[in-house]
């Protein structure tokens, strides 16, 4: 079973040789390693050239940007059955392709698996919705983020394997290019399993130290996917509506407001803006 791993890559170096680093040891071979390269200044020829004796590589050059045409653009090169969208800053572990691969085998009816984010520096979770516990899921509680999805193109609908081009970085809408990827598979009968025992390793950007302004640039595309399937219609969207647009955030605010942690506060109060942001501009 071949997996198809499809690499946007923009802007960054060191960072894509720990990735490359990490697939070199991977104890499934059977992948090939798509590179989408938007960079215009060859940054990263340097740092691919050795991969090529031992992995399986595309280094494709375009002269346009955006993540999620990127990896559009990399499904039509791909010649594996499984799909992945790994982040030019993360890292497998060694037997995530093997456990990948095992885990479609053992459920046929499986169209979506996805692993549990970890920060690098600890054994705690880093990005996305994650949990200890592995499990079926639905698009009322959807797991995971877009470098940890993987995708049985022979369990999926072609017309919908698709990115939003307008979303992610480089688009419209920063950020939920992969949420609005799973909850459109999801709404189409797609299913999917979430197994924490297969590791992606990332940087843990989501915390509000890091400062307010990645949530609200990020937070924007949350709000607009919801409005993209508000306006279709789609009345389960009115779950996403109500947590994300009312009750999460307002929740959050006043646990940071009793705890008098000011950057929590406002960490929590431009998420709120970003997702409202991208819910009223969505559609213009």
């Amino acid at each position: 079973m071949k997996v198809s791993l499809i690499l946007a890559t923009l802007g960054r170096d060191w960072e894509l040789a720990v990735l490359l680093k990490s697939l070199i040891y991977q104890s499934y071979r059977d992948f090939e390693l798509i590179i989408i390269d938007q960079n215009k200044d060859g940054k990263i020829d340097m740092i691919v050239e050795p991969a090529y004796s031992c992995l399986d590589v595309k280094h494709v050059k375009v002269d346009f940007t955006g993540n999620a045409r990127a990896r559009d653009y990399g499904i039509g090169l791909a010649k594996g059955r499984i799909i992945a969208f790994p982040d030019d800053d993360c890292a497998y572990h060694k037997d995530v392709l093997k456990k990948v691969v095992g885990e479609f085998k053992r459920r046929p009816n499986l169209s979506i698996l996805v692993a549990g984010s970890y920060d690098f520096s600890s054994s705690g979770f880093s990005v996305g919705v994650n949990s200890h516990s592995a499990q079926y899921f639905s698009r009322f509680k959807m797991m995971g983020v877009e470098f940890t999805q993987f995708f049985d193109r022979k369990k999926i609908d072609p017309k919908q394997f698709y990115l939003d081009h307008d979303f992610g970085i480089g688009s419209k809408y920063s950020g939920a290019e992969g949420f609005e990827l799973l909850y459109r598979l999801l709404r189409s009968g797609c299913t999917a399993f979430y197994n924490p025992e297969i590791k992606v390793y990332h940087p843990n950007k989501d915390h509000y130290k890091l400062g307010t302004s990645r949530m609200l640039m990020y937070s924007t595309g949350i709000g607009a996917y919801i409005r993209k399937f508000a306006n279709q219609q789609d009345v389960f969207i009115l779950y996403y509506i109500a947590r994300k647009m009312f009750v999460a955030p307002v929740l959050k605010m006043l646990l940071a407001a009793i705890l008098l942690n000011r950057e929590k506060l406002a960490y929590s109060f431009y998420n709120l803006v970003g997702i409202w942001r991208g819910f009223l501009a969505y559609g213009r």
